[in-house]
């Protein structure tokens, strides 16, 4: 078989081990190279040790059952659940355990009748025969629907021993890609046009035909453990190759000859038998726990830009020091100029941050708004910076599936108490007494527009038949631990942050506002906002694609050092960016610095919005509509969850830097 000739679209093929499809929450840096194989199995991911049929001993056995997850591409933000491809099904289905990750996550794992003996070779068996006839309406629907998943190029996800099945090829320059995962088959179009799967094999050159990957041949390799303190051996690695055979004699199967055709038009009965052979490897030098090395060094995100990724870091902590030695040194000087003033005459000629201090403090238009964005924004920075935290450690590796997720919501919905402790208090500082009003925002207003948003793309999954529409009872748990949980959770915070007295300001707000001078096309609201959010977004962008590569080309991520990294290096950057124009604004005499600090640093989720529409148009191949609103409907879910985020780092940077600066000077 030679390599696909078009493997730059196949590598964006690449399954994710977690299925991150809807996390919109993730977001920056990955681990130097030695934390893979030591962070991958922290969580008591235990291995499981196997022996040969006849000499079990305690704590091995020799069975090895193949599981199946659901099929996704692409092409499609729509995906289905291995049943619904009429593929072979196992008589005694078994469904493991999921957690709340996978069922967000779509992920639907299943038992399949593929199942070995270990250390035992096997050769073109048979798994299953399905028949089609063309006057059966059931079974044309079902012939039609694996044609779709083929022209789509949907793919498999197979697993064994809690490791994905992968299909490994070469690329160029002699590099080999291990997809997790391989497609269902390939079609040529009535015009000649070759699917990118299609070019494993030179014989499958047929117009208006689909070719049906029917058989794979799955080599499995084993690290023995007769020198080790555990007995039996384990499984290290499970690679496959896809082939399509066309099964003349069901009795006598050879795996041979012409592939498995499946014409565009049906007209006659159709048989498809799917066969697989299994062989045995032992290798020692590869050791259970590195055993995802090989598929994560092969990923495209691997190897390349790497000196991108570390120039741009350089660059912005560059600038971030810049920003942070010309701010200190302006204002020592100020501050030293304004504490030397000794008559009136004097503070009368002076200009600039000073001459606001009476309206600095006076409290912003619609002050409960800001107050309930701050809130949620505390509780999302705070689960953002734990969850990352405990996927440094390892705990929410690929091979725990569906944690990152889990960990997530479970976060969030712990994080109701915050959430109302800092809505309060700032409300109560902007001198809001509508306090009841209030909590109840806070608890549901932002909460309420991610779920609305979420409901409505489920209904689209559900009428679809997709595998990722959530299940009626995990709604209803949803709901329970939002209405349950958080929301309680966010009365108490509420309560004690109401309890407290608000924060001091260091200088009195005057009874009358001040007028505010004519301000230069830069100094206004708008440009400024615009300007603020383009640093923090050159820090994230590169690590941007590869999370929505991971998101939405199902590629596997599991950088998540340089993510943390990345994380604090965009706090740094909203925060300076926005104390920096807070002092332009300040010394032009504008003194509504409250909700400009906040949609300064906050304007970088419109970006990551511009720059989300580009990656669709460029980078992914989705077609239908379904799959278009789909993709929209996710991403307004997360560049909420980010305006929010960056909108509060950024508002209590600069409400610190003018508290600050306003305590340091003497007001006569």
């Amino acid at each position: 078989m030679s390599a696909p000739a078009k493997h730059g679209r196949l590598l964006r093929r690449s399954p994710s081990g977690t299925g991150t499809r809807r996390l919109l929450l993730v977001m920056l840096f990955a681990g130097a190279a030695p934390w893979r194989s030591r962070a991958f199995y922290l969580p008591g991911l235990a291995p499981v040790s196997f022996c040969e049929e006849g000499k079990e001993i305690s704590g091995c056995k020799s069975l090895i059952e193949l599981f199946v997850n659901r099929l996704d591409s692409v092409e499609s933000v729509l995906p289905y659940e291995y049943d619904a491809f009429d593929f072979c099904q196992d008589s005694e289905e078994k469904r493991p355990s999921e957690n709340l990750g996978q069922v967000l996550f779509g992920e639907r794992i299943a038992s399949s009748p593929y199942k070995f003996t270990f250390n035992r070779q096997e050769t073109c068996k048979k798994a299953c025969v399905k028949s089609y006839s063309p006057s059966n309406e059931t079974e044309v629907k079902k012939l039609n629907f694996l044609k779709k998943g083929m022209q789509l190029n949907y793919q498999h996800h197979w697993i064994i021993d809690n490791m994905p099945v992968t299909w490994c090829y070469d690329v160029e320059d002699g590099q080999k890609y291990c997809n997790p995962g391989f497609p269902i088959g390939c079609f040529v179009t009535p015009s000649g046009r070759v699917k990118d799967a299609c070019n494993i094999n030179s014989e499958f050159n047929k117009k208006n035909t689909f070719y049906l990957f029917n058989h794979v041949d799955i080599t499995i390799t084993y690290h023995s453990g007769k020198d080790e303190n555990w007995p039996g051996a384990r499984l290290v690695t499970a690679r496959l190759e896809p082939k399509s055979y066309k099964h003349t004699d069901e009795g006598h199967l050879t795996c041979e000859g012409s592939p498995m055709e499946i014409p565009g038009e049906f007209t006659n009965k159709l048989k498809l038998i799917y066969t697989y052979s299994v062989k045995f490897e032992e290798n020692n030098n590869i050791k259970w726990a590195s055993r995802w090395d090989y598929i994560l060094e092969s990923m495209p995100h691997t190897n390349i830009q790497w000196f991108s990724i570390m120039n741009s870091l350089i660059i912005v902590l560059f600038l971030s020091g810049m920003v942070a030695m010309i701010i200190l040194r302006t204002l020592h000087k100020d501050i030293a100029r304004y504490n030397q003033i000794d008559s009136i005459e004097d503070a009368q000629e002076e200009f600039g941050w000073k001459l606001v201090h009476g309206d600095v403090f006076r409290p912003p238009k619609k002050a409960m708004l800001l107050a309930v964005f701050l809130g949620q924004g505390t509780q999302i920075f705070i689960m953002t910076f734990i969850t990352l935290f405990l996927a440094c450690l390892g705990f929410l590796s690929p091979a725990n599936r569906g944690a990152l997720m889990t960990c997530a919501v479970i976060l969030w919905v712990l994080l109701g108490t915050p959430a109302g402790y800092v809505s309060a208090k700032m409300y109560k500082t902007f001198r809001g007494e509508k306090w009841k009003t209030n909590v109840l925002l806070t608890a549901l207003l932002c909460p309420g527009i991610v779920f609305a948003d979420f409901f409505i793309m489920n209904i689209i999954l559900w009428v679809k038949g997709s595998s990722a529409a959530i299940p009626f009872g995990t709604l209803v748990a949803i709901l329970a631990l939002w209405f349950g949980v958080s929301v309680p959770l966010t009365f108490i915070g509420a309560y004690f942050g109401f309890k407290e007295k608000p924060i001091e300001h260091p200088v009195r707000t005057n009874q009358i506002p001040r007028q505010i001078p004519k301000q230069s096309f830069f100094t206004r609201p708008f440009p400024g906002i615009i300007m603020g959010g383009i640093l923090p977004f050159g820090c994230i962008f590169i690590q941007l694609f590869f999370i929505l590569n991971s998101i939405w080309s199902h590629q596997m991520y599991y950088m998540f050092g340089f993510l943390f990294l990345v994380f604090i290096i965009l706090l740094i950057t909203c925060s300076e960016a926005t104390v920096l124009l807070c002092y332009f604004h300040l010394c032009a005499e504008d003194y509504h610095w409250w909700w400009r600090a906040f949609l300064t640093s906050s304007f970088t989720a419109i970006y990551l919005l511009i720059y989300a529409v580009h990656y669709f148009f460029s980078k992914l191949q989705i077609t239908g509509p379904a799959s278009v609103i789909l993709y929209f409907g996710y991403t307004m879910i997360m560049v909420l969850l980010f305006f929010l985020f960056t909108g509060t780092i950024g508002f209590f940077a600069c409400f610190w830097f003018v508290s600050k600066i306003y305590s340091v000077v003497k007001v006569d």
